[in-house]
């Protein structure tokens, strides 16, 4: 994700993973895991971000047809799954500021997602304990942080605004650094055909 004036002024980013691809998690009596492909054609439109699922509470971000006046943007990462990154209003909303604070602190550090279904398979299913593939979700409602999520290998990260600066700027530092290596080779060949 790259930086935006908007994270200035909304004060606080938190970045996750709330879908993983090819990750098998228990579910109880069946294991289930979301298929690479699985977000292809699902409606990703309007997600909003909660707080363990609470469709209670008033929502922390909303992504709006994935556009840059949103409040959280979503990425799909083909053979990993869905990344978010949410800018909380810290100052006027509590909930915000209680989920950047914990996820700072590292008390939640998963996240989860609900769900529409479109196609999915069962294996195993003479046994004790079946596989539930899910090959297609149609849409998706919200993605949630979450104090148990149900797939481990989710994550969910705090940055502050000096965070994402710091790695914008690094990233261009390299890019500077990568040009000037490029353009000293480039002399280098220059100078060696004059002299052939």
């Amino acid at each position: 994700f790259e930086v935006r004036a908007e994270d200035t002024e909304r004060g606080k980013t938190i970045t996750g993973r709330p879908i993983v691809f090819g990750e098998k998690t228990d579910l109880g009596w069946y294991d289930e895991i979301i298929a690479d492909g699985a977000l292809d054609n699902t409606d990703l439109r309007d997600v909003r971000l909660l707080v363990n699922h609470n469709t209670d509470m008033i929502p922390l971000a909303r992504s709006r047809n994935n556009n840059a006046n949103s409040t959280m943007q979503l990425v799909v990462v083909p053979g990993e799954g869905l990344d978010i990154r949410a800018n909380l209003d810290v100052e006027n909303n509590t909930d915000a500021a209680a989920l950047y604070s914990a996820t700072a602190r590292g008390d939640l550090s998963g996240m989860s997602f609900m769900f529409l279904a479109d196609k999915d398979k069962w294996d195993d299913m003479d046994s004790d304990h079946p596989t539930r593939t899910i090959l297609s979700l149609k849409r998706v409602l919200e993605v949630s942080a979450c104090t148990f999520p149900a797939y481990s290998q989710t994550s969910l990260e705090a940055r502050g605004l000096a965070d994402a600066l710091d790695s914008a700027k690094a990233s261009l530092e390299s890019a500077k650094a990568e040009a000037r290596e490029i353009e000293r080779k480039k002399q280098k060949i220059r100078i060696l055909a004059e002299v052939q």
